[in-house]
C-alpha cells in the first residue's frame, strides 16, 4: 500500500519547512508528499525546490491561482495529481509525530477512513521553534510535559499511544472533529463519492461536508486518536466571512443522504 500525504499550505513557508522536516523524520518512509498550494507567492516553490533533493520523499508541488480560499479544489488537484492506494490529509502549519504515517498506515482499514487529533501550540512557543527550525519530533515526553505545564500546549494525552482494536469504531457515523488536519482514506472512496465539494468557497466545514458524505456512502468513521496525532503551529484566526452560507449549505447535506459532489474531482481528470 503505497501512501500519498496531501499538505495544504498558503504563503506561510516557513511553517511548511518544519512541516516537510517532520515528514523527513518519519519511522515509515514509504510514502510522497504533495504540498496542495492555494496560490502561494513564489516564495513557497522556491522552498519546495531547495528541499527536494535532499528528502527522502518524492515531493509534489500541485498549486492553483491565488483566488481566495479554496482549500476543497486544491485538494481535489492533488488527489488527482497522485495514484497513491492511500491518502493522508494534514495542512502546512500541522508537524507529524515521529510515528504518524506508520501509524495511520497500521490502522488503515477498507470501508472505514481515519480522523486524528492536533497538539496546539501557544504563539511563543510556535515561534521559537520557526525561529531556530528546531526538530520537535525527537523531543521527549519529559520536555513536552514542561510546556504543558507552561500552557505552551493545549493537552499531553494525545503522545499516549493506544493499540489499534474495534473499540476505535465505536461511533462509525460520528463526523464531529473530522478535520482535514489529520484525516486519511482510501483514494477510491475519495473517488466514490468525489473528492470535496468545491462548492464551499471561504474557510470552514468542507473537511465536514467530506466526512458526512464518505459516512453516507457507507464508508465509516474509525478514531485514530491516541494513535496519530500532530502538532498544529499557532497563526491567527483565518477570515469566516463565508462560514454562514458554508453552514447552511453543510445543514442540507445532513438532512440528505447525498454523497456525491457535483462540483467535485472529477473536472479535473484522474486514474
Amino acid at each position: 500500500m503505497h501512501i500519498s500525504v496531501i499538505v495544504t499550505t498558503y504563503n506561510n513557508p516557513q511553517a511548511l519547512k518544519a512541516v516537510l522536516q517532520g515528514y523527513a523524520l518519519q519511522s515509515d518512509t514509504d510514502f510522497d508528499v504533495i504540498v496542495a498550494d492555494d496560490g502561494s507567492a513564489r516564495s513557497t516553490r522556491n522552498l519546495i525546490d531547495s528541499l527536494r533533493t535532499g528528502l527522502p520523499f518524492e515531493l509534489i508541488h500541485v498549486w492553483q491561482e491565488d483566488q481566495g480560499f479554496r482549500a476543497a479544489a486544491i485538494r481535489n488537484r492533488a488527489i488527482a495529481a497522485t495514484s497513491s492506494d492511500y491518502i493522508i490529509f494534514t495542512d502546512g502549519d500541522c508537524i507529524p509525530s515521529r510515528h504518524f504515517v506508520a501509524r495511520h498506515r497500521l490502522m488503515a482499514e477498507p470501508g472505514w477512513f481515519l480522523s486524528g487529533n492536533r497538539v496546539l501550540l501557544n504563539g511563543t512557543l510556535t515561534q521559537r521553534i520557526l525561529r531556530n527550525e528546531f526538530l520537535i519530533s525527537g523531543w521527549s515526553l519529559s520536555c513536552w510535559l514542561g510546556h504543558w505545564v507552561r500552557r505552551d500546549i493545549n493537552r499531553l494525552l494525545p503522545f499516549f499511544c493506544l493499540p489499534d482494536g474495534a473499540w476505535r469504531k465505536w461511533a462509525p457515523r460520528r463526523w464531529q472533529g473530522c478535520v482535514t488536519a489529520n484525516l486519511s482514506a482510501w483514494r477510491h472512496d475519495l473517488l466514490r463519492i468525489n473528492g470535496f465539494d468545491e462548492s464551499y468557497s471561504g474557510w470552514g466545514l468542507e473537511d465536514s461536508d467530506l466526512a458526512v458524505r464518505l459516512i453516507h456512502a457507507g464508508i465509516y468513521h474509525k478514531n485514530a486518536r491516541f494513535g496519530a496525532f500532530v502538532w498544529h503551529l499557532w497563526h491567527p484566526q483565518s477570515d469566516r466571512v463565508q462560514l454562514p452560507e458554508n453552514q447552511g449549505r453543510f445543514d442540507r447535506l445532513l438532512a440528505s443522504d447525498l454523497f456525491w459532489s457535483e462540483s467535485g474531482l472529477d473536472q479535473y481528470g484522474h486514474d
